[in-house]
């Protein structure tokens, strides 16, 4: 019998360097697009899939994502006295009344691997997702989440989401080895190579940061060693988990913007302000007239 997934992992203890002096205070998954911090937008895309349980494993220095799911009592009343309801249902419907946040310290910067791994007492013998707030993905329609919860309910083994990636942006990404032919969405994986050379890339199927994985990643995990960086891969731990279990890398539908990188940040800052309910024309406008200066 299929499982339901429930809950989500938020691996968020990263430093953020890339977005120095930024991030030096604040955390990089609060850095906002538009007017909603990242990790707010992929916790939504959970809530969407019929996630209840999120889970943030995080670092020194991140204090201000569980604030930021908390109660604002005084915010809140300041809001209510001055009449401003709209605002004030921003600030109270941050996460529905269902969901649960729970938060788990890593306590050493041991890489990906182990924040997950750090989820386990929370988690249990259940499926999960897992969530990198960097990664942006835009689909108005059901959400990439909640595409991979499907295919998960399907198929009943883990599901990794997977996007083609340009031959020369290989070396950037950990890269499925397809068991067989590529169907265009929904492809068994034979194997996982870690960032290779273009000439080296079994295919271009590129995996990014949103998982389906059964518990059992949660025991390989705990015999796999430290990889590249000195830190535990979690790309090592499925490749072990492929010795034991199906492993499915699924196409999903929407665009993906790389928001741990500056110009990643910034295109999906402009074209979520261009679809913006509120703000949408007049930043329009306003790029209008910006290119016609520079022409």
């Amino acid at each position: 019998m299929t499982r339901v997934v429930r809950k989500a992992v938020f691996p968020v203890a990263g430093m953020g360097t890339r977005f120095l002096p930024a991030t030096k205070a604040s955390p990089k998954e609060m850095l906002p697009i538009v007017d909603k911090p990242l990790i707010q937008y992929a916790v939504e895309e959970a809530v969407a899939a019929g996630v209840e349980d999120m889970i943030f494993v995080t670092g020194r220095n991140k204090r201000a994502i569980p604030d930021h799911f908390d109660t604002a009592y005084e915010l809140e009343a300041e809001l209510e006295q001055r009449g401003k309801t709209e605002t004030l249902a921003l600030v109270r419907d941050i996460v529905p009344p269902h969901v649960t946040c729970i938060y788990i310290r890593q306590n050493m910067p041991l890489g990906l691997g182990h924040a997950v791994l750090c989820a386990q007492p929370v988690v249990g013998d259940e499926p999960f997702a897992v969530v990198l707030a960097d990664d942006l993905i835009d689909d108005p329609g059901r959400g990439c989440l909640r595409q991979m919860v499907e295919q998960y309910q399907n198929n009943n083994c883990s599901i990794l989401g997977v996007q083609r990636v340009p031959q020369e942006a290989t070396a950037s990404y950990g890269i499925v080895k397809p068991a067989g032919a590529d169907n265009g969405k929904l492809v068994e994986v034979a194997g996982l190579v870690e960032k290779p050379k273009p000439a080296d890339a079994p295919s271009d199927l590129g995996v990014v940061g949103r998982y389906i994985l059964t518990p059992e990643i949660f025991h390989q995990l705990a015999k796999t060693g430290r990889g590249a960086g000195g830190e535990i891969q979690l790309t090592d731990a499925i490749a072990h988990l492929l010795d034991v279990e199906k492993v499915l890398a699924y196409l999903f539908a929407g665009k993906r913007y790389d928001c741990g990188s500056k110009v990643g940040y910034l295109e999906a800052t402009v074209d979520f302000a261009l679809t913006h309910q509120h703000l949408g024309q007049e930043f329009t406008d306003f790029l209008k007239s910006r290119v016609a200066e520079l022409d």
